[in-house]
């Protein structure tokens, strides 16, 4: 078998983390990555007959764990800080859409 372990650390907002250059480019990667792949368990949670794996590197390369005999295991980690709860309850709601698709 295969373990594809994927952090998807970084995916804040830009405005708020004041990232530039490299780093920006970097978390606009990354939540280009979570758009696709929220994407991609709507599209299994609706049983579309299209799934849209090619959107992106991450949902291409994830796909042989969301079809067949694959397992997938999501582990969401949010702030206890006031500051952050914009970021905690997206990633929140995120984690209760993704919930609800069955593999």
């Amino acid at each position: 078998g295969t373990l594809n372990l994927v952090d998807l650390a970084g995916s804040e907002r830009l405005d708020r983390s004041n990232a530039t250059g490299q780093t920006a480019k970097e978390a606009m990667a990354i939540n280009k990555s979570l758009s696709s792949l929220t994407d991609v368990f709507a599209a299994i949670g609706e049983k579309s007959s299209h799934v849209p794996f090619r959107n992106s590197k991450l949902t291409y390369f994830l796909q042989p764990c969301f079809s067949g005999d694959g397992k997938t295991l999501m582990v969401v980690n949010i702030s206890p800080t006031e500051e952050s709860v914009q970021e905690s309850m997206c990633s929140l709601r995120f984690a209760s859409h993704v919930n609800k698709c069955e593999l």
